[in-house]
């Protein structure tokens, strides 16, 4: 079982060093379809075994770093996830990008990106761990930079990056203070004090937080949109932007309890406002970007009131259904033939009718309906945060009725702008390897509530008040929606947000906030750089070393002046000063 543990990470990884390799469109699609399935294969069979494996990569003495991988049932689960959707993903993208002449990179970033976030999975070792979450970090920006041609991709590329890797210096130096505190960086044996968990962890979560892309470092996610659909459905779903509360609920018996209020602030700001922003957005994949952050602050609601499994059942949960709405989304701008914008993206239901039932079913999930997977997930985070009774449980728990309320509204937003406003009557289909990761993600989207029941994960039990409430905020904010609509179907319900929509369809100004802060940044760093090389280096490095020399020069020439009785005396003088202090250390000694 052990060969089970290392070839569900090497598969993909070997694959997609390869890949970059080969030169034929069909060979890339084969070994790109190919080698995720197989790891998936990999990932069901260790469900079986609970295989663990490890060597030691370096030995410091009092720290060493191993190569170690530790499937336990809830890592198997995150684990067939990530597979599966990395399959579809590029299954859908044999289709999608047919025509594109950078297919076969595509397909081998791919498989690497999918290599590294099982190793994010499935790693043991904090050291190792981080070797996947930095090739993670990687990949994503060679992904989201494949339109090169588009204007906007290689600057969301790069903000992406750039705002991810100001995260994850927090993240190093977390993994290193907790690691070296506590003579191990296998996460099963981390006991550190108090005052190091703290200090740590607040590093860390500074990491996940660029990595997940909640508040404030949430300014990356709406631009990389600019990325091929396939790259956004592998981004949001159950890889890139999980992977920051997936890694918050393996530390978990780390963090200290008075901290986790710090967690649920976060959580309640994404939760919220990422939402308003959600129902203010004006193009489809930007609808489905800001609710990708609201949904990831219900893990890291979870994670704040101590809830791991509850986070990774709305991680699984969130996976199928956000997965299938972005690959659906790819779908419905094809077949409509426009950029996406919600001002014109429409299609009628009996046209393309396998796209009208992907988008109900996923934005029925989202929204939290039964008897659908999200609705269980949304009701177990605010089960968890209803029985914690601490301050980070209160604030969870309502911000979470909150955002059940606004996701319920800007669900109902899109479904009306894209299917109830006219569009083309001809019959509509999509390509059949589309149309397949749309059928498997739309029963897994329906499926993903039997894991409430039969999986692997421990869950608070259904609470009838709790459920009533959630349905509660959803049907209020499906009824304010639909009220609006029908009152007057040729305006935007998202009107409704009056003189403040202009604020949240730009995300409340946060990227604006970030560039000024930068520059700002930028500025004051350059300032203080000239300055320090202005008065340290230049004068007193380079024009007092010179000033020294020339005084030393003087000094040297002023004792060359004078007759030769005068060198003499001091010679004479010299010499028995030396001899004097010969005599006198050995006579000490």
């Amino acid at each position: 079982m052990d060969f089970i543990a290392w070839a569900l990470v090497a598969l993909p990884a070997a694959a997609g060093l390869g890949g970059l390799l080969l030169r034929r469109r069909e060979h890339a699609a084969w070994l790109g379809v190919g080698t995720p399935a197989a790891a998936l294969v990999c990932a069901v069979v260790a469900a079986f075994g609970n295989p663990a494996a490890a060597f030691t990569l370096a030995d410091f003495g009092s720290v060493r770093v191993s190569a170690a991988l530790d499937l336990s049932p809830t890592a198997v689960a995150v684990a067939i996830a990530s597979a599966l959707v990395s399959t579809l993903v590029q299954l859908y993208s044999v289709a999608y990008l047919r025509e594109d002449a950078r297919y076969v990179p595509f397909a081998a970033q791919v498989n690497l990106f999918c290599a590294a976030m099982l190793l994010v999975v499935c790693a043991d070792d904090l050291v190792f761990l981080l070797i996947g979450w930095e090739v993670m970090g990687a990949c994503s920006y060679l992904l989201i930079a494949h339109y090169a041609k588009l204007p906007a991709a290689p600057g969301a590329a790069a903000k992406a990056f750039l705002v991810t890797r100001f995260g994850d210096v927090g993240f190093v130096l977390g993994v290193m203070v907790l690691g070296v505190s506590a003579g191990t960086f296998r996460i099963g044996e981390i006991e550190v004090s108090s005052a190091v968990a703290a200090v740590s962890m607040l590093l860390i979560l500074f990491g996940c937080v660029g990595k997940s892309a909640q508040f404030p470092l949430q300014v990356w996610l709406p631009p990389a949109m600019a990325g091929p659909t396939p790259v956004s459905a592998l981004i949001h779903a159950a890889t890139m932007v999980a992977a920051g509360a997936y890694v918050l609920t393996r530390l978990l018996p780390v963090w200290p309890e008075g901290l986790l209020l710090v967690v649920a602030v976060v959580a309640a700001v994404g939760m919220v406002g990422a939402g308003v922003c959600a129902f203010a957005a004006t193009d489809v994949k930007g609808v489905l970007a800001w609710s990708t952050i609201s949904q990831v602050g219900f893990m890291f609601a979870a994670v704040a009131v101590s809830a791991a499994d509850t986070a990774l059942f709305h991680l699984l949960a969130h996976a199928a259904f956000k997965a299938l709405l972005f690959l659906t989304a790819g779908v419905v701008i094809a077949l409509a033939g426009t950029d996406g914008s919600l001002a014109t993206t429409r299609l009628r239901p009996r046209s393309a009718p396998l796209a009208f039932w992907s988008v109900t079913i996923g934005l029925a999930a989202m929204s939290g309906l039964p008897p659908l997977g999200g609705f269980y997930s949304k009701e177990a985070v605010l089960g968890a945060a209803y029985e914690a009774g601490t301050p980070a449980g209160v604030v969870v728990f309502w911000a979470g009725v909150v955002a059940s309320i606004v996701t319920a509204a800007y669900s109902a937003r899109l479904w009306l702008l894209l299917f109830w406003r006219g569009g083309p009557r001809a019959r509509l289909a999509a390509p059949r390897a589309e149309a397949v990761g749309l059928w498997t993600l739309a029963v897994a989207t329906v499926g993903t509530g039997a894991l409430y029941y039969a999986g692997p994960l421990r869950v608070p039990e259904l609470h009838l008040d709790l459920m009533a409430l959630m349905l509660i905020a959803t049907a209020g904010g499906l009824y304010v929606v639909a009220d609006s609509w029908w009152r007057d179907r040729a305006r935007d319900p998202n009107r409704l947000l009056g003189r403040a929509k202009g604020a949240f369809a730009l995300g409340l100004y946060g990227e604006a906030l970030a560039t000024g802060a930068a520059r700002g940044a930028a500025r004051v760093a350059s300032g203080a750089a000239r300055v320090l090389d202005e008065q340290l280096v230049d004068r007193a490095a380079v024009e007092g070393s010179a000033r020294a020399t020339v005084a030393a020069g003087r000094g040297a020439a002023l004792g060359h002046r004078g007759g030769l009785a005068r060198h003499l005396r001091l010679s004479a003088a010299g010499t028995l000063l030396v001899a004097a202090v010969a005599i006198g250390v050995s006579l000490w000694t």
